[in-house]
């Protein structure tokens, strides 16, 4: 009998990730799709950047946060995506126990420092409707650099405990992971034993470090609303929520997608749900949020104008000394 234990709780040093095997037909598909949403992730997070740090004029809190999110955005496709395209052109799933838990930490990192960066600009938000006269004071140098550094620290720190439990989980038959990336959801499937303690653990840190900054967010928009609607003019009102439609915009997206797939008990878990759920939350989202601030923000659309400006005038120099060159 215990040899029978022993040979059922074997070590497992390697995963075999499937991906979207099971539409083999589909895989060249997938990778087109994959690759040019991941370059058009980061061609479009890249402009923000690069937007923001040439314009003067855009040195101020919102955007410092803004550039900050693309930043993460940046990060938070190549996490995943990069390991999924070279997977659909080579068809080689393997991926060590190691590599696997790297991947987990960076990619949970990655989630968390999100929640708390959205919550600095939601708190950004709110002073800059809600207290005007006092916002330059308040939203300093040095507040708004220590909310960014907070939100990247903590947002390191929590999925550690996660990893942790992750590491000590016994598998027991397959190694095969029914997802594209290794999701902790999709290795709480594979446990004999551990993970309903990993899942209490997600669900008290979940409710600590996602529903708090979640219930602030919330908090400083019902705030943002009410002082709205103070306002007497329609041009007003409408006006004073456009600086923060942007922003509104991403939070439910954000946590939409994130609390389901990350706060459903296992009982309710289905692998599919989850797959799809979690392309949305991975590949599309990074993708939309360069779209939803560079189409509603005017100062973000005449940067981007600006800088695309300064690139065709680089080009047309670049031209005109090449010609002079070959004359």
């Amino acid at each position: 009998m215990g040899e029978m234990q022993k040979m059922n709780h074997t070590k497992v040093t390697e995963f075999i990730i499937l991906g979207f095997s099971d539409l083999p037909e589909m895989q060249l598909l997938f990778f087109l799709v994959f690759l040019m949403i991941y370059l058009m992730s980061l061609t479009g997070n890249f402009l923000i950047i690069s937007a923001v740090c040439s314009d003067s004029h855009l040195h101020n809190p919102m955007f410092f946060f803004l550039i900050n999110l693309s930043f993460l955005e940046i990060c938070y496709v190549t996490v995943t995506v990069p390991r999924l395209l070279a997977m659909l052109i080579t068809k080689i799933k393997a991926i060590s126990f190691t590599a696997c838990l790297t991947q987990l930490y960076l990619f949970l990192s990655c989630t968390c420092t999100e929640f708390y960066l959205l919550t600095a600009m939601a708190y950004d938000r709110y002073v800059a409707i809600c207290n005007p006269l006092h916002y330059t004071i308040i939203m300093n140098k040095k507040v708004y650099g220590l909310l960014v550094a907070a939100s990247w620290i903590i947002g390191f720190m929590d999925p550690v405990a996660h990893v942790v439990f992750a590491s000590r989980l016994t598998f027991c038959g397959s190694n095969i992971i029914n997802h594209f990336f290794c999701d902790i959801t999709a290795l709480m499937k594979l446990a004999c034993s551990g993970a309903y303690l990993i899942e209490t653990v997600n669900y008290i840190v979940g409710s600590l470090f996602a529903f708090s900054p979640f219930l602030l967010t919330i908090t400083s928009y019902v705030l943002i609303i009410s002082a709205i609607l103070k306002i007497h003019s329609v041009e007003g009102r409408y006006k004073t929520f456009s600086t923060c439609s942007s922003h509104l915009t991403v939070v439910l997206l954000f946590y939409g997608t994130s609390m389901g797939v990350y706060m459903r008990p296992s009982s309710v878990f289905s692998v599919n749900q989850n797959k799809l759920l979690t392309v949305v939350y991975i590949t599309v989202i990074p993708l939309l949020n360069p779209l939803i601030y560079g189409l509603r923000s005017k100062e973000l659309k005449r940067a981007l104008w600006k800088a695309k400006g300064k690139v065709k005038k680089l080009f047309l120099i670049r031209d005109n000394v090449e010609h002079v060159s070959g004359d």
